[in-house]
This record gives structure tokens, C-alpha cells and sequence, in this order.
């Protein structure tokens, strides 16, 4: 199996299957595929703001395989250059291809779950009137049903929206996009795990990539 398609299936393999984050929607270039791009070096790059996070995620997935490279090793020297400079240093160390992902929205829900009520019983007779004298204090407890209220409370649920960009440097264009919503977001590797495994999903269901 070639490489570029090692690259993606590695990235599938490292995620885990369950998760709280889905493809909202997606675009690809219909006149190009992943299996027609052959990506030796691949920059990653992850658009926020705060820099421990952002190198969290670039590790996160320059781990998964060693085709990939974080943009802080090439590009952070590099953060006064313009556009095109930066895109010459780029072809300077032989990347052919770019996968960003930046942070779209980030929503704030709260939601109302309702108390509940169980009834509880405890121990239990033979015969309602056969015997009573001869059962433990927890068989005579049982003629009773205690009930048990848990309240109701509020739970806020912070939806993230992320959009991850495949780029072709040697076409110097975009080839796919899509945006993923995350939910009950705990630890930031994690979430990149599943936005990565969501995307090769995706990428595989439209046709940017083989089948499984």
C-alpha cells in the first residue's frame, strides 16, 4: 500500500471509535482525490490562538505518522513573512500537501434534566401474614416501600464547531474541506483524535478516499 494512503489510514487507526463529534457538512474538489495526490510531507497546522493548545494538536497528529510535521517547527521563525514567502519556505523543505484545522464557533447550551422518582423496596415476605415473626428486621422492613426523589438540574453543554482543510501545495489549492461539531469536549488530544477520525470517514464516503 502506498504511502499516502498509509498517511490517512493511520490517522483512522489512532482515533477511537466512540465519540461526540460528527461531520456538520464537507466539500471536495470533484476533479481531485487523495489517491491521485502522493503526499510525502504533509504540514499540519492548527489555527488557535493559544499556543500550548495548538501545539497539543499538531502533536496530536504529527504522531500518528511521520509523514506529518507540526507548523511550529517550520513556520513560527517564519511568522513575519509574507504570504508567499511562506509558502516558499514550504516548497524549500519539499511539502506537497497542508491540513489545517481552526476553531469556527464555539456555542454555549443549557439544557433542563428532569428529577426522577424510584421507588425503593426492601426485603419481602413469604406470605403477607405467614411467618412474619420468623423473617429479620430486613424482611419485616419490606412491608414498607420507601420512595427516593433525585432533583432535577441544569447541564451546559459547550458545542465546538472545527474546520479541517486539505490542501495541495503542488497545485496550490484547496481539495477538501469539512466541518465537524464536537461536544462534551474533556481533553483537547482526544477531540483531535475524533475530528480526524470523522474526517477520513467522511473523505471515504464521498470518494476522496478508498474504501476501508
Amino acid at each position: 500500500m502506498k504511502k499516502y494512503l498509509v498517511l490517512f489510514f493511520a490517522i483512522a487507526a489512532f482515533s477511537s471509535c466512540g465519540s461526540n463529534t460528527s461531520i456538520v457538512n464537507s466539500w471536495r474538489d470533484p476533479d481531485v482525490t487523495i489517491t491521485q495526490e502522493q503526499f510525502k510531507k504533509v504540514l499540519v497546522v492548527a489555527l488557535v490562538k493559544d499556543e500550548a493548545s495548538r501545539r497539543i494538536a499538531e502533536n496530536r497528529i504529527a504522531a500518528s505518522n511521520p509523514v506529518f510535521k507540526t507548523s511550529y517547527q517550520y513556520l513560527n521563525a517564519a511568522s513575519q513573512l509574507s504570504k508567499e514567502e511562506k509558502l516558499k519556505v514550504l516548497q524549500d523543505e519539499n511539502f506537497d500537501g497542508v491540513v489545517s484545522m481552526r476553531l469556527v464557533s464555539k456555542e454555549k447550551e443549557t439544557t433542563y434534566v428532569p428529577g426522577t422518582y424510584t421507588g425503593m423496596y426492601y426485603g419481602g415476605f413469604d406470605g403477607l401474614y405467614t411467618g412474619m415473626y420468623g423473617y429479620g428486621f430486613g424482611n419485616w422492613y419490606g412491608m414498607y416501600s420507601p420512595n427516593f426523589y433525585d432533583p432535577g438540574y441544569y447541564q451546559e453543554t459547550t458545542s465546538y464547531m472545527v474546520e479541517t482543510n486539505v490542501f495541495s501545495l503542488k497545485q496550490n489549492k484547496l481539495i477538501w474541506t469539512g466541518t465537524t461539531e464536537s461536544q462534551y469536549v474533556t481533553d483537547l488530544g482526544q477531540t483531535v483524535d475524533a475530528i480526524m477520525q470523522a474526517v477520513v470517514k467522511e473523505m471515504r464516503k464521498d470518494g476522496s478516499l478508498p474504501p476501508k
